[in-house]
């Protein structure tokens, strides 16, 4: 078993109209053994971005520390709010830097930009090579079958309600297909005016 598959768990974000939407399951395993069922991998990291990640649980935890320290520096020194480009260049380069040990995990980034509201979504390898995308991105164990059903059901611009809808669909549909994904669900749609969180109940066993 690889040691992404370890602790389990994927994530998949989408790009609607003007809003963007990011989930992911909430099972945190120990292989085929469920240690826990409300493990979230989804962060906020302004009011307009979020980032999820997929791989070992302790460098998930790792890094949502140092993105959090490294992104109220960007704060401190810029005077401004980071944008989601320059968000998704700073977690490739904060991968990067440990190439020759890399921690391991996928990230997935989703926000909307602060002028323009443009939905943005991007992922990366373990190492930091950006994938930048105009309709879904995914990440984890259950990826083959999020690219699936994914492709079966999303359509561009999709109005919010329906985004959430298809993603939801979209993230059900694989984490049933899959043994180290599941119990569980949780669903952030952020538009331009507020970010909605909505919890799944989903097959529990």
């Amino acid at each position: 078993m690889s040691i992404m598959e370890y602790n389990g768990g994927s994530v998949v974000a989408m790009v609607g109209k003007n809003c963007v939407a990011i989930a992911s399951d909430l099972r945190l395993g120990n292989q085929a053994l469920t240690i826990a069922t409300n493990f979230e991998k989804i962060f906020p990291i302004t009011d307009r971005i979020m980032l999820g990640m997929a791989g070992l649980a302790t460098d998930v935890l790792t890094l949502r520390d140092r993105f959090r320290f490294r992104v109220n520096m960007y704060t401190i020194k810029e005077e401004r709010e980071i944008e989601p480009e320059t968000f998704a260049h700073l977690v490739s380069s904060t991968l990067y830097e440990k190439r020759f040990g890399p921690y391991f995990i996928e990230p997935v980034i989703a926000g909307l930009s602060k002028g323009t509201n443009k939905p943005f979504i991007a992922s990366a390898d373990t190492i930091g090579c950006l994938n930048f995308a105009k309709d879904f991105v995914v990440c984890g164990t259950a990826t083959d079958k999020l690219f699936g059903v994914a492709e079966s059901l999303w359509e561009p611009d999709l109005e919010p309600e329906d985004l959430f809808e298809t993603i939801s669909q979209t993230l059900m549909n694989a984490v049933d297909r899959d043994a180290f994904s599941g119990w569980g669900a949780i669903v952030h749609l952020i538009t331009p005016d507020k970010v909605v969180t909505r919890q799944l109940r989903a097959r529990m066993d």
